[in-house]
């Protein structure tokens, strides 16, 4: 494991002189030819164009390669409810990977509202514009609504990024993890801590995959059907995994477990709870910036392979590694939802980027060039 180090440059002062990350700039030279055939009067016929014939907007317009990233800045980072200003330097990160990996021009939207109908109406009217839509940094459980309901009223891919694109890396990462330990998944008993955004998309992704023994726990203990305390999502989850029906805390879920996959807060599990795990547990402490438990404490409690969410150590799960291919795929096939067999070949086609994983390589670098072409193409091949 490699030692944690500080970032070599001021964030704040970067900003500052930036003024922003982004920029909107010309894609051909103005010219008085140019601006007669992009503007006035030539603009006038792509427009008729378009208005007989809506499909021409992607091929004709920025809408067939153009991303709306938005938030209402309620679920920042580890930062928490932070609001719509705090939230645009992430929506503008965002933006720089989309273009920077994915090839995609994506534009930051914070929303001054924290009330899922706002939302939903809000981005329904500025949909024309895009070609897909990443909800991000949005509170659970209101993101499960906002997705589902503008899933139903879009005819472009929505996806709600905390859930699927967090799911679909560490499931990619438990695929090779399994493989150095020379388990198979599926038979694996598996048990997510955590059951905000992020867990509760790994714990259904999980399920899709086949893994059947998946137990899924939150602050109060096992998500799990006899319990009275769960909202109408929970609910739904308590229905799925745990075929041995268990109750109680998160000791008892991790008790004999294979894995253990942390999306929560820092000591949300221990040593003391890997110990009791099964031979060779694999440990994703995914909270950030500070993990569950530390790599060096989980080793030293006997995990056999660990990953967490940073940059600064081995096996780093984190959602850049599939949202600029996923949407890259999703937009050069014009496909109209982020359906599970996609989700579940993009988690295939980037473990298969690591052929022979090790405990200190079971996922590509985000920086790896196969990343998001790999990633577009699985798009397509799932379709």
């Amino acid at each position: 494991m490699t030692t944690p180090t500080s970032p070599a440059l001021d964030p704040i002062e970067l900003h500052r002189r930036l003024q922003g990350k982004l920029a909107v700039v010309s894609k051909t030279k103005l010219t008085p030819e140019t601006l007669a055939a992009l503007y006035t009067p030539g603009v006038g016929e792509v427009c008729r164009e378009i208005a007989d014939h809506p499909d021409m907007a992607t091929t004709l317009t920025l809408k067939g390669r153009s991303v709306a990233v938005v938030s209402d800045g309620s679920a920042v980072l580890g930062l928490g409810n932070i609001g719509p200003l705090g939230a645009l330097p992430v929506m503008e990160g965002k933006a720089i990977l989309f273009k920077d990996l994915g090839g995609l021009d994506a534009w930051p939207i914070v929303l001054s509202t924290q009330n899922v109908d706002e939302i939903v109406a809000a981005v329904t009217a500025i949909a024309p514009t895009f070609g897909a839509i990443n909800l991000e940094d949005i509170s659970a459980p209101r993101c499960y609504e906002v997705e589902e309901r503008l899933q139903e009223a879009l005819d472009i891919p929505v996806m709600h990024d905390d859930q699927h694109a967090t799911a679909i890396v560490a499931l990619a990462g438990l695929i090779n993890a399994a493989k150095v330990v020379a388990k198979d998944l599926r038979a694996c008993r598996v048990v997510v801590v955590g059951a905000g955004a992020a867990g509760s998309g790994l714990f259904r992704l999980l399920v899709d995959y086949g893994v059947t023994d998946v137990v899924l726990t939150d602050s109060k203990g096992i998500v799990e059907p006899t319990r009275t305390n769960l909202d109408a999502y929970k609910q739904r989850w308590a229905q799925l995994g745990n075929p041995r029906q268990l109750t109680g805390d998160v000791g008892v879920a991790l008790a004999g477990a294979d894995i253990v996959i942390g999306v929560t807060v820092p000591g949300a599990f221990t040593a003391a709870h890997i110990k009791t795990m099964a031979s060779q547990p694999i440990v994703f402490a995914l909270a950030n910036p500070t993990p569950e438990i530390m790599p060096d404490a989980a080793i030293a409690a006997g995990a056999a392979v660990v990953a967490t969410g940073r940059s600064d150590y081995a096996n780093q799960i984190n959602n850049v590694l599939v949202f600029p291919g996923l949407f890259k795929g999703l937009l050069a096939h014009n496909a109209p939802a982020v359906t599970t067999a996609i989700k579940l070949a993009c988690a295939a086609a980037l473990a298969d980027l690591i052929p022979q994983p090790t405990a200190d390589q079971i996922i590509p670098s985000a920086l790896d060039p196969r990343v998001a072409p790999t990633v577009a193409a699985a798009v397509g091949s799932s379709l």
